[in-house]
């Protein structure tokens, strides 16, 4: 074989990109449809019955849940957050024809008036880890955003969330030091590992992304208890009942 050529690579890129984002709602294409990305806040919720399916991607493979919508759970296979294939999931919502995606995601607060139980729909983002991209091989620069439009939309359906607010991703998947967690809430509200990625991924394929954050904690050093992984759960555990209504909602009016 051929030793690859910048050319050569960028056609290649090309090509890759074109098969991830032919996406088309006109008759015989694949119909454009809403994506759910799910996490830690829906482990023990229940979801609606959906066809369990695999998507071969660029990136790997990415199993998702079919039916009027797509869901997507983003630990597959039991991986940690700095493990997630977040390329290959988020071109497996692409290629199925999803066009815009309202992701769940488990967060700490960094303040105190953001109590943990409540519900945040954030309006921006930072990532003090690398943010993965689907250009390996040219040069593209886009716009990363949380959808402004579907962010409104979706409050209008969740409206017991708070509105607004920054989300700061970090690699994990230890949580943060007591240090960071006050150099962190300098500049941010609430705290993950998870939400930043997708975010950027999906407006380089195209895709509206917005996310409802679960408060599940407040983040280390806030609280009066010693922060743990099987404290996180717990919360999770207390509020399924919720945030299976929320997405029951989400897939009625939404979807």
């Amino acid at each position: 074989m051929d030793n690859p050529t910048p050319e050569s690579e960028k056609r290649d890129a090309e090509h890759t990109y074109q098969r991830i984002s032919n996406r088309t709602d006109s008759p015989g294409g694949v119909a454009l449809m809403l994506g759910i990305i799910g996490g830690t806040s829906l482990l023990f919720s229940t979801l609606p019955s959906l066809e369990k399916t695999s998507v071969s991607t660029p990136f790997g493979t990415a199993e998702i849940l079919t039916g009027d919508i797509v869901m997507l759970m983003r630990h597959q296979n039991g991986l940690p957050p700095h493990r997630i294939n977040y390329r290959a999931n988020l071109a497996a919502l692409a290629i199925t024809g999803v066009d815009r995606v309202i992701a769940f995601g488990s967060a700490g607060s960094l303040k105190h008036g953001i109590t943990p139980g409540s519900l945040l729909i954030p309006t921006d983002y930072i990532s003090l880890t690398d943010i993965p991209s689907i250009h390996d091989h040219a040069t593209v620069h886009i716009r990363p955003e949380l959808s402004e439009h579907l962010s409104n939309e979706l409050f209008i359906h969740v409206p017991s969330a708070r509105f607004g607010g920054v989300y700061v991703q970090t690699c994990g998947p230890r949580i943060e030091t007591v240090a960071e967690v006050k150099a962190l809430a300098q500049v941010a509200d609430i705290v993950g590992m998870t939400l930043a990625s997708e975010a950027t991924l999906a407006c380089e394929l195209g895709m509206d992304f917005a996310a409802l954050c679960t408060v599940d904690n407040y983040a280390n050093g806030l609280g009066g208890e010693v922060l743990t992984y099987e404290h996180i759960l717990a919360t999770s555990k207390e509020h399924c009942s919720r945030t299976g209504e929320i997405v029951k909602k989400i897939i009625g009016h939404m979807g």
